[in-house]
């Protein structure tokens, strides 16, 4: 997720500036930080009309078509996020149920893949792979998350071949299992309208779901709102922008902007971490602090 070094206020400073958004941001995040500076307003007054224009990707691996038994086709695409150590496959083919009140499932290790409440065996077979560290379903792509040190040549055949197998055959990429007690909670859509939802909190949730999800879903990714309160709005980011090291500098440059401009009561945004990837932090700050000391020293 996000690092810290000696630069970080000089690179927060500059994406809090619209009209030079970090490089190190994604697609969707520079053109929703330039959709917003344009004569100091959007192009439309409501969040409820509007839509984001999603970015096209310049580059894009595709899997030839494969014939089984003469009757049924298949191609598989990729594409790449601004997460180097993630990558999106396409597989042409409906991957969440639509009947499941979540919008993505995500598997951070190999007992989530067997375990309620949505068991995958291809999720399973995929975190088998040598150097996968986390799958994320969205409706219609898979977002798969390799360590820093693994090589993609080595592992996306196997990812292509297994998902081939899995669609091919007919094999059920989600199922539902009876939750126990201990278990995990089911995912819900926490975008989802709910009646006890005040104005405010009705507002950034359409905002968030018809302007930002679609952007962050192009970049293999989505989005949980985790509450507001005291006039900041609890995000936390999944899929490859769980791990991206631009996630900060993400929620800054797009997604704080896009609120406040058009929610006034909005005063910004805040990222929620897992208990994991805060000692993840805390690890590298502490790493980076004693490589500066060294420096020093010398």
């Amino acid at each position: 997720m996000a690092t810290f070094s000696s630069t970080a206020p000089r690179i927060l400073s500059r994406a809090l500036l619209p009209a030079r958004p970090a490089r190190c941001s994604s697609q969707w995040a520079r053109k929703l930080s330039t959709h917003i500076s344009r004569n100091g307003s959007s192009s439309s007054s409501n969040p409820r009309t509007s839509a984001v224009r999603r970015p096209s990707l310049s580059r894009r691996a595709v899997l030839p078509n494969l014939a089984i038994g003469g009757t049924r086709n298949i191609f598989i695409q990729t594409e790449k996020t601004p997460n180097a150590d993630a990558l999106k496959f396409l597989p042409n083919h409906r991957v969440v149920p639509e009947d499941l009140n979540t919008p993505f499932i995500e598997y951070l290790n190999p007992r989530s893949t067997i375990s309620p409440p949505y068991p995958s065996p291809l999720a399973a077979k995929l975190m088998n792979i040598d150097g996968i560290t986390s799958v994320f379903y969205g409706a219609d792509f898979i977002t798969v998350t390799k360590a820093g040190d693994a090589n993609w040549a080595h592992i996306r055949p196997e990812i292509f071949s297994l998902i081939t197998e899995a669609i091919t055959s007919g094999e059920k990429l989600v199922n539902v299992a009876e939750r126990k007690e201990g278990d995990e909670e089911m995912e819900e859509d926490s975008l989802a309208y709910n009646e006890n939802d005040s104005e405010v909190v009705g507002m950034i949730k359409e905002l968030l779901e018809t302007r930002i999800r679609p952007a962050i879903q192009e970049d293999g990714g989505d989005i949980d709102f985790r509450g507001f309160e005291d006039g900041y709005v609890k995000l936390k980011l999944r899929g490859a922008c769980r791990t991206c090291d631009s996630s900060t500098v993400t929620l800054k440059n797009g997604i704080e902007g896009m609120l406040m401009h058009y929610i006034e009561e909005v005063k910004g945004v805040h990222q929620i971490l897992d208990q994991e990837e805060e000692v993840a932090l805390e690890e590298f700050a502490k790493f980076e602090e004693k490589l500066k000391q060294q420096k020093a020293a010398e």
